[in-house]
C-alpha cells in the first residue's frame, strides 16, 4: 500500500496531482488546508494538501492479474495471521512506516476508534494487551480479534472479514500499536470500498442512465433526488422516461416531480418507443430511465428489462442497481447475481435510515466488485441522497453505532 501527500492552490487540483502520479484507483483519505504561519502569512496564500493511497497491487502491478487470498469462513480469527515467524526489519518500507508521518490524520479521521475498542476488551483481554513485554504476539492477537469481531457484528462476511486480516499480515510487527493495526484495518476498508461513481455530464451525446432493481426499494424517489441535483447545480438539460407501467400510479409519480422541476418525460413501452425517445432528446444531457420492479427470479421479466437496455449502446448509457439496505444478505446475493447476468452496474443502497447495519454495503461491493455510487437516507427530495463516503462506511464498520 502507497500513501502519499501532495499540495496545490485548491483542492481539485491537489486530488488531479495524486491521480496522475498514482492513478484512477487512488483513494483520497484526508484533506485539510496548510495556512502559511510567520510574518510572511500575509503575503502567502492557504494550500490545500491531500492525502492518497492506493494498494500497490493495483496502482504499480496491472501487468499481472490480481489474485485475491483463498480464505475460508471462520467463527474466530486464524492465530497464524499472528502466531507466525516476525522479522525486525519485516517493516522496513512497510505501510506501517508510511502510516507514522499520518498519525495525527488518522487519528482524527477514526475519531478515536482507539478508545472505544480498548473500552470494549473484556478483563482478559486487557490484561494481555498490558503484557507487551512477556508476550507481544499475543497482544496483536487480541486486538485484531477484537477487530475481527467488530467487523462480524457489524455484519461483515467472514469471509472479508478474515481477508481483510490475511492481508495487513505484512504490515504488522511484534511491537505493533493498536492505533497503528486499527489504522492499517480501517486503510484497507477504504480502499476496498473505493471512490463512488458519479454520473457524468458534457459528453457530445446524451447519456441515457437506467435504474434497474427489485421492487420497493425506492428506484423512481432516487431518480427524482438524483435528477434534481443535476438541474439544480449543473443546469443539466434532462428528461424522464418510465417503463414502470406495471405498478400502480407509478407513472402519476414520476409525472409529479417531472412537473415540480420542470423536465419532460414519456411513458415506453417497447424497444421501438426507446429508440424514438433517442432521437428526440438527442440534444439532452441526461435521460434518466425508471424501470419496472422485476422479480429476480422471474426470467421473463429480466429479458424484458435487458431488452430494454440493449437499445443503448454502451458507449451511451450507465446502470445503477438500486438495492435497499435493509434486505437480507442472502437475497441481495441472489439479486446481484441475477442482474449480473444481464449487464454491467453500478450499486445504489437507499434505505440506510432504517437500519443500523452497513456491513451489507461492503459484502455486495467486495462480492460484485461493481463500484459503489449513492446512498438515501429518507424520502425527501432532493435531500436525502449523497455520494457514498467510504470512510464513513468504514468507521461505521469498525465503531458501530
Amino acid at each position: 500500500m502507497i500513501i502519499k501527500k501532495f499540495q496545490a492552490n485548491t483542492e481539485t487540483d491537489a486530488i488531479m496531482l495524486a491521480k496522475e502520479e498514482m492513478g484512477k484507483d487512488a483513494i483520497v483519505m484526508n484533506i485539510k488546508t496548510i495556512s502559511p504561519k510567520g510574518i510572511f502569512k500575509l503575503f502567502h496564500k492557504s494550500l490545500v494538501e491531500v492525502t492518497a493511497a492506493v494498494d500497490d497491487s493495483v496502482s504499480y502491478k496491472n501487468d499481472q492479474p490480481k489474485v485475491e487470498p483463498q480464505v475460508n469462513p471462520r467463527k474466530t480469527l486464524n492465530p497464524d495471521i499472528i502466531y507466525g515467524d516476525y522479522d525486525d526489519d519485516k517493516a522496513s518500507g512497510s505501510f506501517e512506516d508510511e502510516i507514522i508521518g499520518e498519525s495525527s490524520a488518522i487519528e482524527q479521521k477514526l475519531n478515536n476508534l482507539q478508545n472505544l475498542l480498548e473500552k470494549q476488551l473484556n478483563v482478559k483481554e486487557t490484561e494481555v494487551l498490558n503484557d507487551t513485554k512477556e508476550n507481544p504476539k499475543n497482544k496483536n492477537l487480541a486486538c485484531i480479534q477484537l477487530i475481527y469481531n467488530q467487523l462480524v457484528s457489524n455484519e461483515v462476511d467472514e469471509i472479508y472479514a478474515n481477508q481483510i486480516m490475511n492481508e495487513i499480515d505484512g504490515s504488522l510487527t511484534k511491537d505493533s500499536s493498536i492505533d497503528k493495526i486499527l489504522s492499517s484495518v480501517y486503510q484497507k476498508l477504504v480502499l476496498k470500498l473505493g471512490q463512488p461513481r458519479i454520473i457524468e455530464t458534457g459528453k457530445k451525446q446524451p447519456r441515457f442512465i437506467f435504474f434497474i432493481g427489485p421492487t420497493g426499494v425506492g428506484k423512481t424517489t432516487t431518480i427524482a433526488k438524483i435528477a434534481s441535483k443535476y438541474k439544480m447545480q449543473y443546469n443539466a438539460k434532462i428528461a424522464f422516461l418510465t417503463a414502470d407501467t406495471y405498478r400502480i400510479a407509478a407513472v402519476e409519480q414520476l409525472r409529479t416531480y417531472a412537473n415540480i422541476m420542470g423536465i419532460p418525460m414519456e411513458v415506453i413501452y417497447t424497444e421501438d418507443d426507446l429508440v424514438k425517445a433517442q432521437k428526440k432528446y438527442a440534444d439532452y444531457d441526461l435521460i434518466f430511465v425508471d424501470t419496472a420492479g422485476r422479480s429476480h427470479r422471474n426470467k421473463e421479466q429480466r429479458d424484458d428489462i435487458e431488452s430494454l437496455l440493449n437499445v443503448i449502446s454502451n458507449e451511451s448509457k450507465e446502470t445503477y442497481l438500486v438495492l435497499s439496505a435493509t434486505t437480507k444478505y442472502k437475497d441481495l446475493v441472489k439479486i446481484t447475481e441475477t442482474y449480473s447476468d444481464i449487464t454491467d452496474y453500478n450499486l445504489i443502497f437507499t434505505k440506510l435510515d432504517e437500519t443500523g447495519s452497513v456491513g451489507n454495503i461492503f459484502n455486495i461491493r467486495m462480492l460484485t466488485n461493481a463500484p459503489l455510487s449513492y446512498v438515501t437516507f429518507g424520502q425527501d427530495v432532493p435531500d436525502d441522497i449523497e455520494l457514498i463516503d467510504a470512510q464513513s462506511i468504514a468507521k461505521k464498520l469498525l465503531r458501530g453505532q
